[in-house]
């Protein structure tokens, strides 16, 4: 005999996805080009970068912590790679950067290596805070995010980045195989934190420090330096959505990836990855993000003041962070 369902579960598991759901068909039905190829291809160019970005963050929250600096993060590789790419006749050209060499196209991986070290170091840092100096995440990615903003100030002076080489910009506008360059880049993103997660070592270590940290260190994990891993790993991911971020806008500025951070929260725990750790999976991430994009491309469709949008998606991170502390709570 089958179980019975259980609906209330049910509905504390799944029902902000539903609600969202029900809200992208009524959209489909007032407003026939949402469910166009154009439109489609659209979120998903857009669900790219965010991804990488929620998938980044969901490590941090695995392990019961957060990362605040996300944004800003992403921010300060995008106005790297943005002054190190510029076309060399652009009259606009970053001061600091005018009198660089043109290099070829071997360049714009260089400039997002560059782009990764210098996020990684910052990750780093926010991993020894955390784990040696015993400081909250919340309050260390917090202060890091105030840092990490006035040195892209200092850097930028404030000044809007345009002008990019189009080999940058093919990076984001391309396809291969029909399919656009950024869906592969986020393909390949998720299949190496989907193995890193299910069958390495640190996957094993970072859900054991979730489930029990005291526990894990008892059982032989170390848990300071698998934090300062995820950490590191984070700043990577941010580091690479920036890089990709300013080539897709073809052009940047210091506010690039404000509040990014709170989206990718918000996604990771609608897709399952719990702010109480030790839950959560790749494939939940994506769902988490898409769901979310759908969310807003539905409220601009519906023609929806952009002020009330963004009161929609506070709503959507408060409700999907108490339904979270609720299964917590009910777990116990």
């Amino acid at each position: 005999m089958s179980k019975k369902m259980d609906w209330k579960q049910f509905l504390i598991n799944y029902g902000i996805i539903c609600v969202l759901g029900v809200l992208v068909i009524i959209t489909g039905i007032f407003r026939p080009k949402f469910f166009s190829v154009p439109n489609f291809r659209s979120i998903a160019l857009n669900v790219a970068p965010r991804f990488i970005i929620a998938v980044g963050v969901s490590g941090c929250l695995i392990t019961k912590g957060t990362d605040l600096s996300a944004g800003r993060m992403v921010g300060l590789a995008a106005c790297i790679s943005g002054t190190l790419l510029q076309k060399a006749d652009y009259s606009g050209r970053f001061e600091l950067t005018k009198n660089l060499p043109t290099f070829g196209v071997w360049w714009v991986v260089v400039v997002l290596l560059i782009a990764m070290l210098v996020c990684a170091i910052f990750g780093l840092i926010n991993g020894l805070v955390i784990s040696y100096l015993n400081v909250p995440a919340f309050i260390g990615t917090l202060g890091m995010q105030l840092i990490v903003y006035g040195i892209c100030l200092v850097y930028t002076d404030a000044t809007p980045i345009g002008g990019y080489r189009n080999d940058y910009t093919y990076v984001a506008t391309g396809s291969l195989l029909r399919i656009p360059i950024l869906f592969w880049i986020a393909l390949v993103v998720g299949i190496i934190m989907w193995f890193l997660y299910n069958n390495t070592p640190h996957g094993k270590y970072m859900y054991a420090i979730g489930g029990n940290e005291q526990a894990a260190e008892v059982s032989g994990v170390n848990v300071k330096w698998t934090k300062i891993r995820i950490y590191v790993m984070a700043t990577l991911a941010y580091a690479l959505a920036g890089f990709l971020l300013g080539a897709k806008a073809g052009g940047t500025s210091v506010n690039m990836g404000q509040g990014y951070e709170l989206e990718a929260i918000a996604a990771c725990t609608i897709g399952g990855v719990s702010v109480n750790g030790g839950v959560g999976k790749v494939s939940g991430v994506l769902i988490g993000v898409l769901v979310f994009e759908l969310l807003k491309s539905a409220m601009q469709f519906l023609g929806m003041e952009t002020n009330l949008q963004y009161i929609v998606q506070g709503f959507v991170i408060i409700i999907s962070i108490a339904v979270d502390i609720r299964k917590y709570i009910a777990k116990k």
